[in-house]
């Protein structure tokens, strides 16, 4: 159970902001694994001593690897206006990677289009008319190298499966411990991908929010780098 663990760093009477492990799902799926979404609901029940079934609203999502900050909606009102938010680009997710190898440029734009292949869970760059292609886009600055490594900031224009990882490795860049999308290129660990920052807006009061936590830079390979919030 992940109640122990639960980290919240914001609460209101329409959301919920809290820190997601890493290796753990979002939400519930095919594994029957206990879930960030199942203990944000029982502490809602638990707390405010709620009868029957908690609504909890899921308007984003974050790969189980990824660790960081997610928002929950506690009621259908603000769970429809984040979603619209979402829809429109409303949020803002940024990401600190840590890359095996230097991109050729210190920042850059990424777009690509990717296609899901739903046997294996793979994400592949394909071609704009291949069936199932997405558009995807992304764009990165390098903060700092060390060696072979390198920490990067990421920001999302897309929410595509797997995005980050397919398109840094497309870039011959792959993520710390992606040993399914960077093969040989990868080092060996957990996957360095933290989403650090969050930023929407209120769905109900307007307020412009944003929420930030440093990745775990206690551990390898965070421990390398300077982490700047």
């Amino acid at each position: 159970m992940l109640d122990d663990q639960l980290v919240i760093l914001h609460e209101d009477n329409h959301i919920i902001v809290v820190l997601k492990p890493q290796n753990v799902a979002c939400c519930p799926d095919e594994s029957g694994d206990d879930n960030l979404f199942d203990c944000v609901k029982r502490y809602l029940k638990t707390t405010y001593n709620k009868p029957g079934n908690v609504f909890l609203g899921l308007v984003h999502r974050l790969d189980r690897p990824t660790g960081g900050v997610m928002v929950y909606a506690k009621t259908s009102k603000a769970a429809a206006r984040l979603s619209e938010q979402m829809r429109t680009g409303g949020f803002e997710k940024l990401y600190y990677a840590v890359l095996c190898g230097r991109p050729a440029k210190p920042s850059a734009t990424l777009e690509n289009y990717l296609r899901k292949n739903s046997l294996n869970n793979m994400v592949y760059v394909c071609t704009q008319t291949e069936e199932g292609a997405k558009f995807a886009s992304l764009e990165y600055t390098v903060a700092e190298s060390k060696g072979a490594l390198t920490l990067a900031r990421v920001k999302l224009h897309t929410g595509r499966t797997h995005q980050i990882r397919v398109q840094m490795a497309a870039i011959n860049c792959p993520l710390y411990g992606d040993m399914r999308y960077g093969g040989e290129n990868a080092v060996k660990g957990r996957l360095a991908l933290w989403a650090y920052s969050l930023r929407f807006t209120h769905p109900t009061t307007g307020e412009k929010l944003r929420f930030e936590i440093e990745p775990p830079v206690d551990q390898p390979p965070w421990n390398n780098f300077r982490i700047e919030l």
